[in-house]
């Protein structure tokens, strides 16, 4: 809902024709134009939903398997698998949408999963609806339709030497090299200070999708134009792109699993109560404790100090 004005009034950013072209959204030069970036909106816009009704299906199964009387392994579950399917397939839409659309258009439709997912929740799972959760969703909303109305729309062949070029060229290494700063700086802090707030770990995250993306656009690209005649695989810089679109990935995964162990079962965690009592005497002035503060319970000297017949003596 939305898309096609949005394409209509990103259209005026480049010369496509004359003044009058774009004027109407199904008309025949604007749909030559823009099909096959439509193509890829869609198919973005698709995939990410498929996505939020994976992750609710997941969801409903993690519930499903707490509610039983004996617990089974979540890998055990149809309904757990269903909704794995759905995003595997959901992550290859995506894909192949970057191979379509430009990264301008496809990346902020991600949000499609966030705002979907909330709904779905609601409507199926009987999660309470925010203030906080409709304010960020509006603010996602409008981030989206910004960054796709105004940003730079000149779709262009992403050959491989396009590619070439481009890692070599000032701007990209300049970024290559904050990039790379920001995110050892946060690993510091991270792994040195201890500093297990949420947003360092999402801005690592962050860090790591945007490096992603680049390489998901050049891998995508190469191979549509490969499809279509214009043979790019025998570069090496494809595969170097698929290495870093790989490790990426994996890192990702990797903080992901950190922020939730770090926050999401830090934040549920219970109190823990010692099942058998200990005795702390603490420090006794002028005597040297050298055995055991509290005996093994199945003892018949559970409760007592050891040696308790000597220190009885010493005292009279």
């Amino acid at each position: 809902m939305g898309i096609l004005p949005v394409l209509e009034s990103a259209s005026w950013n480049v010369s496509f024709g004359g003044p009058g072209t774009g004027s109407r959204p199904l008309s025949g030069p604007w749909y030559s134009t823009h099909k096959t970036q439509l193509l890829g909106v869609l198919l973005a816009a698709a995939s990410n939903f498929l996505i939020s009704v994976s992750l609710n299906i997941q969801k409903c199964s993690h519930l499903r398997l707490a509610c039983r009387t004996e617990p089974k392994p979540y890998y055990t579950s149809k309904l757990w698998w269903c909704g794995i399917t759905l995003l595997g397939l959901g992550e290859v839409g995506n894909f192949i949408a970057y191979g379509f659309a430009p990264v301008a258009l496809v990346a902020p439709l991600g949000c499609v999963s966030v705002i979907g997912s909330a709904f779905i929740s609601v409507l199926f799972l009987k999660k309470t609806m925010r203030a906080a959760d409709i304010l960020g969703g509006t603010l996602t909303v409008t981030g989206t339709y910004l960054l796709v109305t105004f940003a730079p729309n000149v779709p262009q062949e992403l050959t491989a030497r396009r590619v070439q070029n481009y890692l070599v060229s000032w701007p990209f290494l300049v970024y290559l090299i904050l990039e790379i700063i920001t995110f050892c700086i946060l690993l510091y802090f991270y792994k040195r200070k201890a500093v297990k707030h949420i947003m360092v770990l999402l801005m690592m995250v962050a860090l790591l999708a945007s490096l992603t993306v680049i390489a998901v656009k050049a891998v995508a690209g190469m191979i549509t134009l490969s499809a279509k005649g214009k043979m790019q695989l025998t570069y090496p810089v494809f595969y170097i792109m698929i290495v870093l679109m790989a490790t990426s990935c994996a890192f990702q995964v990797k903080c992901l699993l950190s922020f939730l162990g770090v926050f999401v079962i830090a934040r549920n965690k219970r109190e823990e109560h010692l099942q058998i009592p200990f005795i702390d005497c603490g420090l006794i002035p002028g005597k040297k404790l050298t055995g055991k503060i509290q005996p093994d319970s199945r003892s018949s000297r559970y409760g007592t100090l050891n040696n308790e017949d000597d220190s009885v003596k010493s005292q009279s």
